[in-house]
């Protein structure tokens, strides 16, 4: 199995992005692990909240197949702990998908579109973290999950 990431805009700040990279990195050992950022829309501020929400949905719709199984990081998506989230995982790879793709989508968050065609929705935390900071703590979790379901030290139960 695969794992996508896809997540709209640039992360500007250079102290996460080497964390992300950091962790991109050992998932590499794990799993194939693509992180892909969507370009932000041009002229977004003239555009109406649901005019942007549909526009970052057909992006975020064109870099999904049908086969895809497609998970939307979402205010009010299902939490789970870092074990749930390793089982949750495991799942995934025992269905036998070949690519598992989680969204973090823009300001507004997603479009009806993508709602209608993603499996399921998670949510991080009931605090509000920006975008950015979310890419971090999500591959973080990615590879937290992935040392749980091999039994190694980082996560200490």
């Amino acid at each position: 199995m695969q794992i996508k990431l896809l997540a709209i805009g640039k992360t500007d700040d250079k102290n996460l992005q080497s964390l992300i990279d950091d962790y991109q990195k050992r998932l590499g050992y794990y799993i194939k692990f693509d992180f892909e950022i969507i370009a932000d829309i041009k002229n977004a501020k003239s555009l109406s909240e649901a005019q942007q929400k549909q526009k970052e949905g057909e992006l975020i719709l064109s870099k999904v197949t049908n086969s895809d199984a497609l998970v939307l990081l979402d205010e009010n998506g299902k939490q789970m702990d870092s074990v749930a989230f390793s089982n949750y995982l495991q799942k995934y790879m025992n269905s036998g998908i070949k690519r598992l793709v989680f969204v973090i989508g823009g300001p507004y968050g997603f479009s009806e579109a993508v709602y209608q065609k993603a499996q399921g929705k998670l949510s991080l935390s009931k605090m509000t973290f920006s975008h950015q900071m979310v890419r971090l703590f999500f591959i973080e979790q990615l590879y937290r999950g992935f040392t749980i379901l091999r039994n190694e030290p980082y996560h200490h139960r």
